[in-house]
């Protein structure tokens, strides 16, 4: 009998969502989503309101395809800024000094900005940058880690009409000059030193490398993290002190088109360069709050802690989001298991978290280390969880649900993309789950599941297409609109293609597969690696596993598992071929079950499948600059070849 969780009474009817429906006059969460679908100007028109979003000029209209859907226009009409929203009105409120967000270093210092204080460091840092000769329409990059100053850059550079691009800080010289390259910043934050793992990871020096590369010459703006001494150049590098101590706290906040660029986030494609999804002001504000909202009932008082870097979306999704709505968030310095692995779980406690957002590979380590971290710390503030990233297993969704949950809160387990800053599948906190499960589409986003010929199918798997616009989605690619066309509008003309397999159940649950690019056709079936893994996974001695598809004269291609495990043991690999056998039947038994030291990860969790199956064919890797552990592929290759 298949597991479903039920959400508690009290839950429900203290939701935001209940609040809504009822207001609504609708009684159910599906007919809620149903009409948000069928009528996304009613849904997208409504929104606002119900945010209380607040405008410089009302918009006449919701939305216009003159253009065609591809580059549809939203709000025409309108002036807005996602800063006057998340920041400028809570700290001109009542509500100045609540908490916007809290910092914790490796090192165990914490540092803590009210509304105001950080509205206050924002405009001398927005003050500076205007002085600087910074516009409307001009990027300015970040190559931070989660620090205090990432989150006043985001919003200083968004409060004068700048676009902010957030630049992963473990990223090497190659993949920083990339980014460089193709946005041309005219202003860069970087820091001195950081701790990850009780090191010391300098990064100035590897900026300076990767401008000279690129043929930048931004003005770079340098956070004394550490003190550490870093060579300046006295024409166009000033430490981030220096810079905004003289600046004035006042700066108004510029009214943007609903469609001007607010963010550039840089995502790593199979193929070729990154690209640089543009996401608008009107799209960056309301699909983070909306979902905030509706789908995690987050309120003032609560603490949103996504384990994010802000190089991956999540992390302004996490600071938008929140900060709309007038609640709190957290970000940390350093890795979860670091200093100790129950790192995650002291935070929770001591910071009282509300809702805790994570990847199925990072709740995977943490299952790893088992119960004995868990239990000695109060997680009763916890309110609700969050998984995206990639599919998450039967088994570690059970363990967040009742070692971590007590079977309290909901797994809200949502699927989206960096290329619409927000989700197309996203359960909310009043409905019931199966494991796994993302329930069903985010208000407003018209998803369906495709077969080849571009017809609906339930019950199989299909690609997972959106056939209707939304605010969020990417304004095209920086400097590459014709790349944007054939990504994302050219499989089926004017439907939205992600890339992502997915399938609806009987029930009419929804559930996501991996990328259609990672997807294995066995002998005519086609199967996502992650029905696979999940089974391979539940096996007491694995942590982890990642399938491929590799050619089969017969069967077209056969499947190739590599397993990390928890510990030395013995005829694993006999074993999880026996289960997956007995679970999924004979046809989807790999050939080959393969243990390796470790896989391939971005440090957002995201196992690269695709780089597994290139290094061992000795195929080109492409774009690996989001790899959290290059270092895994070499040992892949040995242990493949040996």
């Amino acid at each position: 009998m298949t597991y479903i969780w039920y959400p508690p009474r009290d839950l429900v009817e203290e939701s935001n969502a209940y609040a809504m429906l009822d207001k609504l006059g609708i009684s159910d969460y599906r007919e809620f989503i149903k009409r948000s679908v069928d009528d996304i100007g009613w849904f997208w028109g409504f929104i606002p309101e119900e945010l209380n979003v607040e405008w410089f000029k009302s918009f006449e209209k919701v939305y216009t395809v003159s253009k065609g859907i591809e580059w549809t226009s939203w709000y025409v009409g309108g002036e807005i800024n996602v800063v006057h929203n998340a920041l400028d009105r809570h700290a001109e409120s009542k509500n100045r000094n609540n908490l916007a967000f809290t910092w914790v270093g490796e090192d165990g210092e914490v540092k803590q900005y009210t509304y105001l204080r950080l509205y206050r460091e924002t405009n001398r840092l927005a003050n500076f940058l205007k002085g600087l000769g910074v516009k409307s329409g001009d990027v300015v990059a970040t190559y931070l880690p989660m620090l205090p100053e990432t989150v006043i850059t985001l919003m200083a550079t968004l409060k004068i009409g700048a676009v902010f691009m957030p630049i992963f800080s473990g990223f090497g010289v190659e993949a920083v000059a990339t980014r460089l390259q193709d946005a041309k910043p005219k202003a860069v934050i970087t820091v001195d030193a950081y701790y990850r793992r009780g090191e010391r990871i300098h990064v100035k020096h590897m900026l300076d490398e990767a401008e000279k590369r690129a043929g930048v010459e931004a003005t770079n703006i340098i956070v004394r993290r550490m003190g550490a001494e870093v060579e300046l150049d006295e024409k166009r590098d000033i430490y981030f002190h220096e810079a905004v101590k003289r600046e004035s706290t006042k700066c108004e906040t510029k009214p943007m088109e609903p469609n001007s660029p607010a963010l550039l986030l840089y995502t790593s494609g199979t193929t070729g360069k990154p690209k640089g999804a543009v996401i608008s002001h009107a799209g960056a504000l309301l699909k983070p709050a909306s979902e905030h909202y509706i789908n995690f009932s987050i309120k003032q008082g609560d603490t949103l802690m996504w384990i994010t870097d802000i190089g991956w979306m999540m992390g302004p999704w996490q600071i938008i989001g929140t900060q709309h709505l007038g609640a709190s968030h957290l970000i940390f310095e350093g890795a979860i298991d670091y200093p100790s692995p129950d790192r995650i779980w002291r935070m929770i406690e001591e910071h009282k978290i509300t809702h805790l957002g994570f990847s199925a590979t990072v709740i995977r380590m943490l299952k790893r280390y088992g119960e004995e971290y868990v239990k000695p710390y109060d997680l009763s503030s916890l309110k609700a969880f969050g998984n995206t990233g990639e599919p998450i297993d039967y088994d570690s969704w059970m363990w967040v649900m009742r070692t971590i949950g007590e079977e309290r809160c909901p797994l809200i387990n949502i699927s989206g993309g960096t290329e619409i800053f927000g989700c197309f599948l996203i359960p909310s906190t009043i409905v019931p789950l199966k494991p796994s499960t993302l329930w069903g589409p985010a208000p407003g986003m018209d998803v369906d599941v495709f077969n080849d010929e571009g017809r609906p199918v339930r019950g199989e798997v299909g690609y997972l297409v959106c056939k209707k616009p939304a605010p969020s989605m990417t304004r095209g690619f920086w400097n590459d609109p014709q790349r944007y066309l054939e990504t994302y509008w050219s499989m089926f003309p004017g439907v939205w293609y992600h890339g992502d397999w997915a399938s609806v159940d009987s029930d009419g649950f929804w559930y996501l597969h991996g990328r259609a690019d990672d997807t294995i056709k066995v002998a005519g079936r086609r199967v996502g690696p992650a029905e696979i893994e999940s089974v391979i996974n539940s096996h007491p001695a694995v942590v982890e596993s990642a399938c491929i598809g590799m050619p089969h004269e017969i069967k077209g291609e056969e499947i190739i598992c590599f397993i990390k495990l928890r510990e030395e043991a013995e005829n694993v690999e006999n074993e999880v071929k026996e289960l997956v056998r007995e679970r999924l039947g004979k046809t989807l038994v790999p050939s080959r079950a393969v243990v390796v030291p470790d896989l391939p990860r971005t440090r957002s969790g995201k196992i690269m499948r695709r780089l597994i199956k290139k290094i061992i064919t000795g195929g080109e890797l492409g774009d690996t600059s989001a790899l959290e552990n290059p270092e895994s592929l070499k040992e892949i290759k040995k242990t493949w070849s040996g």
